[in-house]
Formats: C-alpha cells, sequence, structure tokens
C-alpha cells in the first residue's frame, strides 16, 4: 500500500505500527504521510484565545507540504468560516473559508433534514448561526412571537437575557430545541471560562428540556468535516478528551492529543476507554513525525511494564502504585504511563501526578 493508498475503516494507515491492542499507537512515517486530512480543533489547538500557539502556523505549513489536506473543525458557532479563515491567515495559517467547518453548520444540516424550506428557527447565538441556517434554507428569528419551528443555541460572548428568555418560551411551546456544542468551559490564557455547555443549562433549567447537540463529540460535526473535506482516512487533532477525541473515537477515526490547550499529561494517563487518543504530543509538531509504539515489556503486562523510548512503566494496582523509570524524551514517558494505566483498573489522580513528577511536561 502507497502512502496515497488510505486504509479501509477498522484498518491502520500505511506506515502505522500495530503495537499492542488498546494501547497508544506507533506510526512509522510521519503522520502528515500516514493520513490524507487533519481535522483540526482550533482553540487550544492552533491559537490560545486568539494568540497563535508558538511553532502552529509553521507545523501546519510543513504538514501540507507533506501532502495532507487542513480542516479546521471548530465547536464554536459564533462566528462565520470567512471570518474564521481570516483570523488564521492574520495568524500566519494558510485557510479559506471552505477549510473551516463550524458545529453551528452541523447544526443547520440537522435542523434543514427536520424542517421545511423557509421554516423560522430562532437564534441564540452568533452571526455564525444565522448564516449557516440561511444557507440551508431556513429563517433566523429573534422572537418566540414568531412561532418558530426550532431553536437553536450556540455560543456568543454578548448573549442577553433578553434573548434567553424568548427562546425559553419558544421551547416551552413546542420548538425543537437544538444546541451547536455543549463544551463546558473555553480556554483562554486566564484560564477556562463559561463554554455554550453552561450557557445551554439555562434553558434546561427554565424549561425542563435538553438539546439535541451537534457538535463534538457528537457525530454530525465529525460527518460534516467528513463530507465537506472527502477525507477517507483523517485524522482528528484536538486539546480536549471530552470533545475532539472522544468525537473521533465515536466516529471511528484516528486521533491526536497535543498538549496545548485544555487536557493535560494527567488527564491522559487517567482517560477512560472512549477519551483515548492513537498519538500523544506536545503540540503540532507531531504531526511531522513519526511516532513509537507503545509494547510490553518482558513477562508479559504486569511483570514487564510497558516500554516506549527509554521509558518503562509498571502498574500494581494492588499496592496503588504506578511506577516509572527510565531517560529520554518525556512524551515517550508519557505513552508508557499511559499503556500501563489503560492496561489496569482503579489508577488514581495521585498516582499519576506521582508518576508525572519523573518527566518535564506541563501539569
Amino acid at each position: 500500500m502507497t502512502r496515497n493508498e488510505m486504509a479501509a475503516p477498522g484498518q491502520h494507515p500505511a506506515g502505522a505500527a500495530e503495537g499492542a491492542p488498546g494501547l497508544p499507537r506507533g506510526s512509522a512515517d510521519p503522520l502528515a504521510t500516514a493520513y490524507d486530512t487533519a481535522l483540526l480543533d482550533l482553540d487550544g489547538v492552533v491559537y490560545l484565545g486568539g494568540t497563535a500557539i508558538p511553532g502552529a502556523a509553521d507545523a501546519l505549513a510543513k504538514a501540507t507540504h507533506m501532502g495532507m489536506r487542513l480542516a479546521f473543525v471548530t465547536n464554536n458557532a459564533s462566528r462565520s468560516p470567512s471570518a474564521i479563515a481570516a483570523q488564521l491567515t492574520s495568524l500566519g495559517v494558510q485557510a479559506t473559508a471552505h477549510d473551516v467547518v463550524t458545529s453551528a453548520q452541523a447544526a443547520a444540516r440537522l435542523l434543514a433534514a427536520r424542517l421545511p424550506a423557509g421554516a423560522p428557527v430562532l437564534v441564540v447565538g452568533g452571526i455564525g448561526l444565522r448564516i449557516a441556517l440561511r444557507e440551508r434554507g431556513l429563517r433566523p428569528v429573534s422572537t418566540a412571537a414568531e412561532h418558530p419551528r426550532a431553536v437553536v443555541q450556540g455560543y456568543a460572548p454578548d448573549l442577553s437575557y433578553g434573548l434567553l428568555a424568548e427562546a425559553a418560551m419558544a421551547i416551552r411551546a413546542g420548538a425543537w430545541f437544538v444546541a451547536s456544542n455543549a463544551d463546558v468551559t473555553l480556554p483562554s490564557p486566564r484560564g477556562p471560562q463559561p463554554g455554550n455547555g453552561s450557557l445551554i443549562q439555562v434553558l434546561v433549567t427554565a424549561t425542563g428540556q435538553h438539546p439535541v447537540v451537534a457538535g463534538k463529540p457528537e457525530p454530525p460535526l465529525h460527518a460534516e468535516a467528513v463530507q465537506r473535506t472527502g477525507a477517507t482516512r483523517p485524522l482528528v487533532v484536538g486539546d480536549r478528551l471530552d470533545t475532539d477525541i472522544e468525537g473521533a473515537v465515536r466516529g471511528q477515526a484516528d486521533s491526536l492529543l497535543v498538549l496545548t490547550g485544555v487536557s493535560q499529561p494527567a488527564d491522559a494517563v487517567l482517560a477512560p476507554p472512549g477519551l483515548r487518543p492513537t498519538y500523544l504530543a506536545r503540540d503540532l509538531d507531531g504531526l511531522l513525525t513519526g511516532h513509537p509504539a507503545v509494547t510490553p515489556g518482558d513477562g508479559g503486562f504486569q511483570r514487564g511494564g510497558f516500554q516506549c523510548g527509554g521509558w518503562t512503566a509498571r502498574l500494581d494496582s494492588a499496592a496503588g502504585q504506578l511506577g516509572l523509570s527510565g531517560s529520554g524524551d518525556p512524551l515517550d514517558g508519557l505513552r508508557a504511563l499511559c499503556g500501563a494505566a489503560w492496561s489496569g483498573t482503579a489508577v488514581t489522580p495521585e498516582m499519576a501526578a506521582s508518576a508525572l513528577q519523573h518527566l518535564d511536561l506541563p501539569a
């Protein structure tokens, strides 16, 4: 198989090292040549609070030069694809509106599949939602008096009480409740801030109705991204286990967790099934290299531990110990720890924190 011959669903791409089942996987080839399309999250991956993450633009340019297509897939529904592309370009990342896929677009597709053309939809959110609805032939409105067939909610920094009150009245009157995404927080240089998932709870509490969610980790946004890009072997790249990585797992796609945003090394070690990434990297430079596999050491899973690079991790669940020994690339140590932790049970945050003290990684 050549690098341009993509693997069928359920198979590894060319150059991927099998490793042991359930462990962080290895790839002999750089990920930018092993996968045809990177489905990249934005905040926490390419930029943080509007400021470019160091080295991100250069890494993405190199990945493109190596043959990988880039698509920017965001749960943030507040802005239009053209506005997002303009921001990326200002940060040195080459992008057009066609390269951007938003949860607003996924929500609009959901609504258009159920509602007739021209149906009124009350928008609780920003311009991105309104544009996406119009593209699908639906009519954005702002009051319950216009008898909306649905209410769609997405993040907007200037969301008003009056608009939330209109939405609550419409939902109580029978409007279908859809949310662009349910991220509880948003990353920022000052720390996590309330996201759309937190704002949704205002309407859930007021109406007793829970929304259908279009964004990550739900399948609609992943399906929207694959359909718009034509990806046959996508790699989901994100900073959050509970949206990006879970969405990849649910979409049966491989994933790369970067440590530049929300989820940190301890989160990766403690990740439950369904939230475990295929690959781990400090940042987007992880697209440009191969990745070593994690392998069980001599003597089996428990006795031999799990090895990656120059590191060996061992889990003794009975003694409540997760140990790490060796030297080399700290990312290899993290991969080994994930292998050990994911193979066992009852790994506690205290055990993970103690083992991670051996590594020079963000806390």
